[in-house]
């Protein structure tokens, strides 16, 4: 009779420490795991510099919300899908389906919706230019970036806003492909340059404005090395405000036109018709066939696009020929 409770009790004495391994090791795989999982999360983020700071990021985010036009046609070279986008009127046909209601409509290019944004639950928010100012009350929805290009040195900054897309989206090498053909191009423009200057003029509402070396349209005289028919102009946002008659005493080689009318969908007066008298017809300019007009979308609405700046520097070397 008490053979049996003495045969159970040296089954647990043996099975035990069996038992307790067991549970340890169970116990030290749990703990494995979650450290991999902490490592993974830790390591599926990354720091972004930008125009306001810098900002730790999920890799690969799958609900962004964008507020600048130049970025979402980045974006959209990329093959990166966004779920929140501004309203936008006009934008060009390889855009407009940012237009339909796949895309929720998050406010405006400066001013914002934070009610739809905040809705949307979105893993990053990305500003730029018109936008920037909005940063502060959206980075407190969720991570937030200013991709705002620096004209005072565009190409530097303009890469390095790519490369962090480039990086957040783990697209790397097809950025580093395009900026690289950009550098190449930006050489050979440069080459062509010699002794030319030239004058940028915007026009809107049928008055001008005149642009010079470090201002939004910089690129021209700072990257590819026209040099500026006058020298003195002020580079402020809205430019300087011109005549006929300062075209024609400063007589460029080649005459850049952004027409801002046609650049936002308004009806306004042509450039053309604008420019299209005795002043601006005596020109070297007008005289060599050198009256350049530059595509609107690009050099104005988005100028900080991958493809405008491949398309802005292929534009001014096609004038340089």
């Amino acid at each position: 009779m008490r053979s049996k409770p003495l045969m159970s009790r040296l089954f647990a004495l043996l099975f035990m420490p069996a038992l307790l391994v067991l549970a340890a090791c169970g116990g030290q795989g749990a703990d494995s795991a979650e450290t991999a999982a902490d490592g993974r999360q830790a390591a599926e983020k990354v720091t972004v510099a930008h125009a306001q700071g810098n900002t730790d990021v999920p890799k690969n985010p799958q609900k962004v919300v964008v507020f600048d036009v130049g970025v979402l046609a980045t974006l959209d070279e990329l093959g990166v899908k966004v779920a929140g986008v501004p309203a936008v009127e006009n934008l060009p046909d390889h855009l407009a389906k940012y237009a339909g209601d796949e895309y929720t409509k998050v406010g405006s290019l400066f001013e914002p919706d934070y009610e739809k944004v905040n809705a949307l639950e979105p893993d990053l928010i990305i500003v730029a230019a018109r936008s920037a100012a909005a940063y502060g009350e959206l980075a407190k929805i969720a991570p937030t970036v200013d991709l705002s290009v620096d004209f005072s040195d565009f190409l530097g900054s303009f890469r390095r806003r790519i490369e962090a897309l480039g990086t957040i989206f783990g697209k790397e090498a097809e950025v580093k492909q395009r900026l690289d053909a950009i550098d190449a191009a930006v050489q050979e423009a440069k080459a062509k340059a010699d002794d030319r200057t030239g004058l940028i003029v915007l026009t809107t509402g049928g008055k001008m404005s005149a642009y010079g070396p470090g201002s939004r349209f910089g690129l021209i005289h700072d990257v590819i090395g026209v040099k500026a028919a006058d020298p003195n102009i002020k580079a402020d946002t809205h430019g300087e405000a011109i005549t006929a008659e300062f075209i024609a005493k400063a007589d460029p080689d080649i005459l850049y036109v952004i027409d801002r009318d046609s650049a936002i969908g308004e009806n306004g007066e042509a450039a053309q018709k604008v420019l299209d008298n005795a002043l601006v017809n005596g020109t070297k300019a007008a005289k060599n066939d050198k009256i350049v007009y530059l595509e609107p979308f690009t050099w104005y609405v988005a100028p900080n696009a991958l493809s405008s700046v491949e398309n802005m520097v292929k534009a001014v070397g096609d004038s340089l020929s």
